[in-house]
């Protein structure tokens, strides 16, 4: 693949063209247009840029860090610049993670094309490869070589090697150093070139303690036999009954050699390939596609979901976009959120109600979704609705989903009858399903569906005329709890739209309506003082997931149905966790609950999902624009499933009868015991690449989330002046009561003495996700992106306790 890359750069007329660079316009807002030189370099994986064609060049972006080029239509900046610049000339960079786009305009379309199929095709090709062929990739080392080579002149004299060691964080003994330099100096220049530099990197990436792990379980030092290799799996990597099969396919996938192939053994080189691979990862391989259960109700499954879902920013000053939507689609939620209020122009707009968050139009959302809905996912997508428009507007947003949205939007039960459960992931796949409030209940629906007839299908369709206008009486049919229905009827001047506003403020007295009416005092006046009306046609659109009021657990048990939901904030949340968390427990094994950050939270700050998690909550929505500590747990538990965004629950949170009470665990849940070796770590990042002399003092800390007696940390010593291959050796030991709601998050951090330590990199994934045995850790940045090849090399063991006996504390 890195030689494909290579004889691409020499052959492909797009390569070529961006090699020799190109005049274009970085554009950051409709004000801020500024001409940039941009070229690709020659290694094929990197992009400079400078102010103009023959000055200071400076790194922009690396291939990797690309996720995909867009065109101009697709960019809600260029789209607002189409007056200026015809949009063909246009094309975003989208990076992964929460980096923001980069939007350019070349001065032609054949150089905006150019740009476009060039960058697609490394990012496919990048895409395509796995990690061992990343670090073999001579773009990798040319990298390397260009920030050491201080004088550009192709060849580094051993001061240059010595600088480019502090740039790589390693603070290395200068004799040592110097022996492993004239070891690659074979031309004996005093430089090292092309291949004596490779020569060099190969001897200072050595891995000592994975040799020392080799000549271990090696009978010769030499190799690993089959029969050798056989027990390292089944012994120390605790596959059990599958090593002998997986030994064969593991040593056919990584021993470099034909003859070890043949001859069914391992060496050093295959050893190491292995244990850096993701079949050597943390994360089980077994749980990265879908290996759950999806037939099950909605109600089983945690649910990954965002909030306010349009900002890209904070709650009061924020910039509003359907990046979000992309953004958080393209990582797999599946619970976005929409807050529509009344637009100029008879249009819906989207943004965070009384604030400065700039508007976006309800319909480039709808569009949005429609594009990105199921990119990531199969399984269903709910868009929870946040309705603040008047009766007219609300139409148009009928309008639009229907239209937009087409068959992809539930309108109506699976089968058009009544239901007696949530359906399944796997029962709506491809759908989308509005949450929302509803009038009246789904069982009305379906009745008023087998007896409606054309009189009633006309007077329907007339009920859809503004406020003010007559139409014939109307019969009100008051239900309130599923107590006895009461019948009203409403007089020849009364708009359909009265109707509605009792079953949507059951507070209302409809005699006292009347009067206002009989007293001249307009119904409409009173009408703009009541809440939204709700529209009838966006109500049908509601179908499995009707929005309803928390009061009571007792209360949704004997009032309300299965398919209606309750959103809690997270302070609400927490303390029903707290006060009756069996009972929360029971409530979200029957009934979908959704809980939201608090509104105090105008930074876009989040907080811990696991505590929701723990009494099964399925919509915990997550400010997903905010990277921090609660994203990499949110993060690490939908990175299983195939990132799908549905994850089952644990079997005692989806039992309505059960016992599970998070405060106060007792027996049946068997506690394990886990050690973690933490060995090494491999070329961690600097924290500071401002300040060259700077380097790292790496620890590794081990952090555990899950019920409270569950959560813990612990972390090593500190390696003084080593990010390059620090090595530490330390064994950390946790007790877990309950391992099947446990996430354990790895960071390493930069020691400092005077204040906090300093984020460098970290993982987080599931209890039940994680491999035992040796494994690499390929350590992610703040926005959840791999910072390769940073990595921290453990030994992992699990071990289980006995149960405890019948009413014995575990605590």
């Amino acid at each position: 693949m890195a030689s494909l890359i290579q004889d691409r750069l020499t052959t492909d007329q797009d390569l070529l063209q961006m090699q020799e660079g190109t005049l274009m316009r970085k554009v950051r807002s409709k004000s801020w247009k500024k001409p940039r030189y941009f070229r690709l370099q020659n290694d094929g994986m990197t992009v400079w840029h400078a102010r103009q064609a023959r000055g200071s060049e400076k790194p922009t972006f690396s291939i990797s860090d690309v996720e995909t080029v867009r065109k101009g239509h697709d960019s809600e900046l260029l789209r607002s610049l189409a007056d200026e610049f015809p949009l063909e000339q246009g094309f975003t960079i989208v990076f992964h993670g929460r980096r923001p786009n980069l939007d350019l305009i070349a001065n032609s379309v054949k150089e905006a094309q150019n740009w476009m199929r060039g960058l697609q095709l490394l990012v496919d090709l990048v895409t395509s490869m796995d990690q061992k062929e990343r670090l073999d990739q001579p773009g990798w080392l040319s990298d390397l070589f260009q920030r050491g080579d201080k004088n550009q002149d192709g060849r580094m004299t051993f001061e240059e090697v010595r600088r480019l060691l502090r740039l790589m964080n390693v603070e290395m003994d200068q004799e040592y150093a110097f022996g492993l330099f004239q070891e690659a100096d074979m031309s004996n220049s005093g430089t090292l070139e092309g291949e004596e530099f490779v020569y060099f990197y190969q001897a200072l990436t050595k891995r000592t303690e994975v040799h020392e792990m080799f000549e271990q379980f090696s009978d010769d030092g030499q190799k690993l036999t089959l029969l050798e290799f056989v027990d390292f799996l089944r012994e120390e990597q605790k596959e059990r009954e599958r090593a002998s099969d997986l030994a064969l396919e593991l040593i056919d996938r990584y021993e470099p050699s034909e003859s070890g192939k043949l001859r069914h053994v391992l060496s050093l080189d295959g050893f190491l390939s292995y244990l850096c691979s993701k079949d050597g990862d943390i994360f089980n391989p077994a749980c990265l596609p879908i290996y759950q259960d999806m037939t099950q109700p909605l109600t089983h499954y945690f649910i990954n979901s965002s909030h306010n879902t349009y900002l890209v920013g904070d709650q009061l000053c924020g910039q509003s976009s359907v990046e979000g939507y992309i953004r958080a689609l393209k990582r797999g939620c599946r619970c976005v959120e929409v807050d529509v209020w009344d637009g100029p122009n008879g249009e819906p707009i989207v943004y965070h109600g009384h604030t400065l968050t700039s508007r976006i139009l309800f319909k480039d959302v709808v569009a949005t979704v429609k594009q990105y809905a199921f990119q990531a996912s199969e399984y269903p997508l709910i868009l929870s609705l946040e309705n603040h428009c008047t009766w007219e507007q609300q139409l148009t947003m009928v309008r639009h989903l229907t239209e937009i949205l087409d068959d992809q939007l539930l309108s109506s039960t699976l089968d058009g009858l009544l239901p007696t459960q949530l359906p399944s992931p796997e029962q709506l796949k491809g759908k989308i399903l509005v949450k929302g409030k509803k009038l009246g209940t789904l069982e009305d629906d379906l009745e008023d569906e087998e007896e409606v007839t054309e009189p009633q299908l006309e007077r329907q369709q007339g009920s859809e005329l503004p406020l003010g206008s007559p139409s014939e009486p109307v019969t009100l049919e008051l239900s309130h709890l599923n107590k006895d229905k009461k019948k009203v009827m409403c007089p020849l001047f009364c708009p359909p739209i009265c109707c509605h506003i009792v079953a949507q403020a059951s507070n209302i007295n409809l005699g006292s309506l009347l009067l206002l009416e009989q007293d001249s005092i307009p119904l409409h006046f009173f009408l703009q003082k009541s809440r939204s009306v709700l529209c009838p046609a966006l109500s049908a659109l509601v179908v499995y997931l009707k929005s309803v009021s928390f009061r009571s657990f007792t209360h949704s048990k004997e009032n309300y149905h299965f398919y209606e939901i309750s959103s809690f904030s997270e302070t609400k949340a927490k303390s029903l966790v707290k006060e009756a968390g069996n009972e929360f427990v029971q409530h979200n094994a029957w009934q979908l609950s959704r809980v939201y950050p608090s509104g105090l939270r105008t930074d876009s700050s989040n907080y811990n999902p696991q505590e929701l998690w723990n009494v099964g909550c399925q919509m915990v929505a997550m400010n997903m624009q905010t990277a921090g500590l609660e994203m990499d747990i949110c993060d690490g538990l939908f990175r299983q499933n195939s990132g799908c965004g549905y994850v089952l629950k644990p079997d005692f949170l989806r039992d309505i009868q059960s016992s599970f009470n998070p405060e106060k665990p007792l027996s049946p849940f068997k506690a394990q015991t886990l050690l973690v070796q933490v060995i090494s770590g491999q070329q961690l990042p600097k924290v500071n690449n401002t300040k060259e002399r700077s380097i790292v003092d790496p620890l590794v800390r081990v952090e555990i989330y899950g019920i409270r007696p569950d959560t813990t940390c612990q972390e090593t010593n500190y390696v003084e002046n080593n990010g390059f291959n620090p090595y530490w050796g330390q064994t950390l030991c946790f007790r877990v009561l309950v391992p099947e709601l446990a996430m354990l998050r790895f960071v390493v951090q930069d020691y400092d003495w005077k204040s906090r330590n300093d984020f460098i990199g970290q993982y987080t994934l599931p209890w039940t996700c994680m491999k035992q045995g040796y494994r690499h850790i390929h350590l992610l940045s703040k926005d959840g992106i791999s910072i390769h090849p940073a990595s921290i090399f453990v030994y992992i063991c699990i071990r289980e306790m006995e149960e405890l006996q019948p009413g014995e504390s575990e605590f």
